[in-house]
């Protein structure tokens, strides 16, 4: 599947896996030097901080920040964007995806963004111009159709019980 994008700048990071068998590709930061970036405070505060001459931002504990990667993906038709960490980042850095997973959906047409948090409870993190922080797939949508029942649904199997009853 060709999965097309726009390059904001020429210093932009391209998409690339990192192995022949890597079932995502990378997205990185594209921080300007001496520019501001959208942050949000523990107590939800937006906030404006500013990287430095060399381009890398300071994240202070449990802020959330929007990191720009500089790209902007033509999501094929019937498809969406599927953004998750890099599994090494939130080990060795302590940041993390607070929604988990990013869904960028075939009509948008406006610079990707990767959501970032600062778990480590008294040290702030620096990211830098470059550094791969993410990584991202294309996935097939499927689209539901939906129809209202007028009857609970009953056990269809021996389950008893909700979260953790499966003994897991």
């Amino acid at each position: 599947m060709n999965l097309k994008f726009f390059k904001m700048a020429a210093d932009v990071v391209e998409p690339k896996y990192g192995t022949e068998k890597s079932a995502c590709f990378d997205l990185s930061a594209w921080l300007k030097p001496n520019s501001n970036y959208d942050c949000y405070t523990p107590s939800n505060k937006k906030i404006t901080i500013r990287s430095d001459e060399n381009a890398s931002l300071v994240i202070k504990p449990d802020d959330r920040v929007l990191v720009p990667t500089g790209l902007i993906f033509q999501i094929p038709e019937g498809f969406s964007l599927r953004v998750h960490m890099r599994s090494s980042v939130p080990l060795k850095q302590g940041l993390i995806m607070p929604n988990s997973e990013g869904i960028i959906d075939e009509d948008f047409f406006h610079m990707t963004h990767l959501i970032l948090m600062n778990v480590l409870p008294l040290m702030s993190i620096t990211i830098k111009n470059g550094d791969r922080l993410c990584q991202a797939e294309l996935v097939p949508v499927i689209r539901n159709t939906f129809e209202q029942i007028f009857e609970a649904p009953t056990q269809s199997t021996n389950r008893v019980g909700g979260f953790g009853s499966t003994n897991g």
